[in-house]
Order: structure tokens, then sequence, then C-alpha cells
């Protein structure tokens, strides 16, 4: 009789080697939304100089209040 499949040695070598790769990989993204939300951060702060550039290119002074 001739079976074919995976003994359970192999299945446990397979689930060990996931585990491993897993808590490698997990750290890596565990950041990814902070760094998402830096980004986003920045890139409202450098809008918010270039409107108050264009303000004080118009009228030769910078806002004093922000306001929606």
């Amino acid at each position: 009789m001739n079976r074919k499949g995976f003994t359970l040695i192999e299945l446990l070598i397979v689930v060990v080697i996931i585990g491993i790769l897993a808590a490698i990989a997990i750290p890596k993204f565990a950041n990814t939304k902070e760094k998402a939300y830096l980004a986003s951060m920045k890139s409202d702060l450098r809008n918010l100089v270039t409107a108050e550039e264009a303000f004080f290119a118009d009228s030769v002074k910078y806002t004093s209040t922000v306001g929606a």
C-alpha cells in the first residue's frame, strides 16, 4: 500500500517555519499606520504653509487665525 501525504513531523516543521516568518514580518508592518499618519500630517502642514504664503503674497501679512 503506497500512501501519499504528509507526516506529522513535516506538518509541524511547516507550522514552525510559518510562525518564524510571521514573527519577523509582523513587527515591520505594525508601525505602518503611524508612518502613514505622520506622512499625512507633514503633507497637511506643507499645504498650510503654501496657503499662508499665498495669503501673504496678496495682503502682505500673515493670517492671525486659522479657521475653516
